[in-house]
């Protein structure tokens, strides 16, 4: 009986790779291209908590010029985006606190995406990318954000859109950031490896990334 069980086990996780292969080339994905679908949590990377205002160490500083702060990261082979946050927000705190917290997702997104913290009742001036100077609060009303975190991200060249602002420069859609670790870290990855331009609907990648990672924990849990 162990040796028939021990084979179906081997038979129904050969069944699950061929379906995550499966899934992945459906979406224009080659698993090979990407990072592992998880990674080490500990040691966890605190954020800096000014009076209930949370960000990262890392997150840019700059002259808030979006044309130069895509510039720059783009020299550097990075992606560019710009996350919106506001004091007391229960949704910033938990995505400072709980998942970019990881190690593996702080590394991942430090190592290939320059970010931008804006404050959504902010009063810095901001030139968007055609030029025109407002308050972030002003920025955030004219790219239409009312929900924090949202993260816009940026398309990795913006030629022949000199003069452009809003839907036009950006990769995505708009996105809030309430979401799990997993969720998160998947996104970015899609994003940084513009898995949206072989196919836009990004739940399919995720359920694909999701069961890699129901496969490695099955995997992991056979050897103890």
């Amino acid at each position: 009986m162990p040796r028939r069980l021990n084979s179906l086990l081997r038979f129904a996780h050969a069944l699950l790779g061929v379906l995550i292969s499966a899934t992945l080339v459906a979406s224009g994905v080659r698993a090979e291209g990407l990072p592992p679908p998880t990674g080490p949590v500990a040691p966890r990377v605190a954020p800096i908590n000014d009076d209930g205002h949370y960000r990262q160490r890392w997150y840019h500083v700059s002259f808030l010029d979006l044309r130069e702060d895509f510039l720059e990261a783009k020299a550097e082979d990075m992606r560019f985006a710009v996350i919106f946050e506001q004091q007391g927000c229960i949704y910033c705190k938990r995505m400072h606190t709980e998942v970019i917290s990881r190690k593996y997702i702080n590394d991942y997104v430090r190592r290939n995406f320059r970010i931008l913290q804006l404050n959504l009742w902010g009063a810095r001036e901001v030139t968007d990318f055609d030029g025109k100077r407002m308050t972030e609060k002003k920025l955030a009303e004219r790219w239409g954000v009312i929900f924090t975190p949202t993260v816009v991200f940026f398309k990795d060249d913006l030629t022949g859109l000199d003069g452009k602002w809003g839907r036009e420069l950006e990769a995505t859609e708009r996105l809030p950031l309430s979401f799990g670790p997993d969720t998160f870290y998947d996104l970015f990855v899609w994003v940084r490896h513009k898995i949206y331009l072989q196919d836009r609907n990004f739940q399919r990648f995720h359920l694909a990334r999701s069961d890699e990672r129901d496969a490695l924990r099955m995997r992991s849990s056979e050897k103890r």
